[in-house]
């Protein structure tokens, strides 16, 4: 299983994740963010070329060393300023109140305690940070949710620790978050895989 998680899902990982249909949804999640930036499961570093001006320090944290070495391979002159962190989303490395904003795609669906991540974006949001959403989680139709049950145990196995079946907004709305905007619908794909939760939400 560690010869699959080092070299195979990596990849698999990158791969799924740069497709073209997802960018516009990165794309707006990176729109007029400022300041210093938190993405938490960045992964490959898919976004980097997509934030603004105005972002002054990118911080991104993965626990993937293997990700982490493309995300900075993917951040070299590039601005701006890049840190990589290996780390959990559960336990994240920064001071209280030391980040303008928070970016997380399609991070929330594979951690391991999405309560304690999400406690851990509100513990190091500034008052009046944002957090940047998207994600692909649990479906409003009783039949699509069945097979996102039914999947989500053998899907997690191959995929990272990935849920299909995790309702994100609840799940923002409950941890202290206060909904500013949210889009839902499925994106191109089979429907237990694809419904899309993108938004923004800012602390209580």
């Amino acid at each position: 299983m560690r010869l699959y998680e080092k070299h195979i899902l990596p990849r698999l990982t990158h791969l799924a994740m740069g497709q073209d249909q997802l960018l516009p949804y990165r794309r707006r999640a990176a729109s007029g963010l400022h300041g210093r930036v938190l993405e938490i499961g960045i992964g490959s570093g898919l976004n980097l070329a997509l934030y603004p001006e105005a972002v002054r320090q990118i911080i991104g944290v993965d626990p993937s060393p293997e990700l982490l070495s493309r995300a900075a391979q993917t951040s070299h002159g590039l601005m701006p300023a890049a840190e990589m962190i290996e780390g959990v989303a559960e336990a994240l490395p920064l001071e209280d109140r030391s980040v303008d904003c928070v970016v997380a795609t399609w991070t929330l669906c594979s951690v391991s305690e999405p309560e304690k991540a999400l406690a851990e974006i509100r513990r190091v949001l500034k008052p009046d940070g944002v957090f940047r959403f998207v994600e692909h989680g649990l479906a409003p139709g009783p039949r699509i949710r069945r097979w996102q049950r039914w999947l989500t145990p053998v899907w997690k196995h191959c995929a990272g620790n990935c849920h299909l079946d995790r309702p994100t907004a609840d799940l923002i709305e409950t941890s202290g978050f206060r909904m500013e905007r949210l889009n839902t619908g499925y994106a191109t794909g089979p429907k237990p895989l694809v419904f899309m939760y993108e938004g923004q939400a800012r602390l209580y």
